[in-house]
């Protein structure tokens, strides 16, 4: 007896891996219908026999799980409606192969599954004995496609890995180039400057050459060498050290000196922050008048935060009780940063306190929040003034802690406006629409009025916190009843 599927052509002289047996006559000999019923399951996952019609006259299964997926009257039906309704040209395809003369293709078709997704079968079919059945035989490839699932999702996450990986860079790089602080980043086994911000080559001196592929030792003078030098020593070794006072080389200036170690690869590396000591908040004191000085060692020693900051919000100074509030360690941390980085809503509150200050000079009790750089947030009040006049114009904040002041039941112990408690009441009574669209206005009246209370009635700062323009809150004003808006026409 030859097999049919095994059948090969020579293709170029090489002959195909699956050839008919040489002698199947004395090799298998009379097989009955029970073992060829037995070798044909154990050929492939699913066996079926099927007449010219393509109708099921019998079924096999080589495992007991594909039988539990597959359960249905499979027999005496047509073999296309067990087939989802993309494979069923597959399966005319797969009789019309059978009956053909050569050998028969392999095709993909899926079963619909009583217990999940759709099993994925690689079926062959070929006529046996007389020609008046037809044999099919497939193999289950559920394995195969979740293999394949695992490699498109693996693929997948690497491309959203390499996707957040170039943002970060390109976040650093920008932050590298713009930051006001000399940074330098240095081999820390050969000392050599890898990288350099703009400002390090300023601080550093742009005549002296670059400073990018030269020691970063040479740039300080004799006397300060070894001290710098222990310093990088110490942070590779144990991870942290100290700042150090260094001068550049002639004596030129006297810097500030720390670093921090990390790795690149196989490579250790320092990322060392330079800064000029004359901006040190110690230095810039002893050039305040005596009575001034006292004003602001005061001021640093309060137990209320206070902050000065540019017209923009950038922090020109910070006491230690805003330190302690916004958990850092240094004033170095928050000098140059904005000061939304820690207060209330980014975007929002600060803007708002600024518009403030712009056009009345003092802003008293704006209730907000406070972030701290892991995760701590307080409850505050801030009451701040504009000094427009002097050599520096800057804004001044002082911030104060009212946590305990608000207690937990005060909150809790708030009541339902009234028009609220109505509309609960209305459930039952109205359509669901109607009650939606009255409870949206109560809400968005009630967003209004709070916005309008907390900016001191500044009607632009208030359409700026609810995310709105001027004109769409002024329809709201106008839609329910808030607010004098006749002095508002010329707007």
């Amino acid at each position: 007896m030859s097999v049919p599927w095994l059948t090969t052509t020579p293709r170029g002289g090489a002959p195909r891996l699956v050839k008919h047996f040489k002698a199947p006559r004395e090799s298998l000999g009379n097989l009955d219908a029970e073992v060829a019923a037995t070798l044909i399951t154990a050929a492939g996952d699913i066996a079926l026999v099927l007449d010219q019609a393509g109708i099921i006259r019998d079924v096999g299964f080589g495992s007991d799980e594909l039988a539990a997926e597959l359960t249905g009257k499979w027999l005496g039906r047509p073999w296309i409606d067990t087939v989802t309704i993309e494979s069923r040209p597959k399966i005319e395809a797969l009789l019309g192969d059978a009956t053909a003369p050569g050998s028969p293709r392999w095709r993909h078709v899926n079963h619909a599954s009583t217990r999940g997704p759709d099993i994925p079968v690689l079926y062959s079919a070929m006529c046996v004995g007389d020609g008046r059945r037809i044999v099919a035989v497939g193999r289950d490839l559920r394995a195969t496609a979740a293999l394949q699932q695992r490699l498109v999702d693996a693929q997948r996450s690497l491309e959203r890995d390499y996707s957040r990986l170039r943002h970060v860079e390109t976040r650093y790089r920008l932050l590298f180039q713009a930051t006001a602080e000399a940074v330098v980043i240095v081999d820390a086994a050969t000392r050599k400057v890898v990288e350099a911000n703009p400002a390090a080559d300023r601080l550093f001196g742009e005549a002296a050459g670059p400073i990018v592929g030269r020691p970063f030792l040479e740039r300080f003078d004799a006397e300060s060498v070894a001290a710098v030098d222990a310093v990088l020593t110490g942070i590779r070794a144990t991870g942290r050290g100290d700042e150090v006072r260094a001068w550049l080389a002639g004596g030129a200036r006297e810097l500030l000196v720390s670093a921090a170690p990390f790795r690149q690869g196989a490579s250790a590396l320092f990322a060392v922050r330079v800064l000029p000591v004359a901006t040190d908040a110690a230095a810039a004191a002893a050039a305040v008048p005596q009575a001034k000085a006292q004003l602001l060692e005061a001021v640093a020693s309060a137990p209320d935060a206070f902050v000065v900051t540019a017209p923009d919000g950038r922090i020109l100074y910070a006491n230690a009780a805003f330190l302690d509030m916004a958990q850092l360690a240094t004033e170095e941390q928050a000098r140059g940063q904005s000061l939304e980085r820690w207060l209330g809503r980014p975007g929002v509150d600060l803007n708002v306190l600024i518009a403030n200050l712009r056009q009345h000079g003092t802003v008293r009790l704006f209730a907000t929040t406070l972030r701290g750089e892991y995760g701590a947030t307080a409850e505050i009040e801030v009451s701040a003034v504009a000094v427009p006049d002097g050599k520096q114009p800057c804004l001044g904040f002082a911030i104060r802690n009212v946590g305990r002041r608000l207690s937990a039941e005060s909150r809790a112990g708030r009541e339902l406006p009234r028009s609220v408690e109505q509309l609960i009441e209305l459930v039952g009574r109205v359509p669901l629409k109607d009650l939606v669209r009255e409870t949206t206005d109560v809400i968005e009246r009630l967003c209004i009025e709070a916005a309008l209370e907390l900016t001191g009635d500044n009607r632009a700062s208030a359409a700026e916190i609810l995310g709105l323009s001027r004109q769409s809150l002024y329809v709201k004003l106008r839609r329910y009843g808030l607010g004098d808006l006749a002095s508002d026409t010329d707007e």
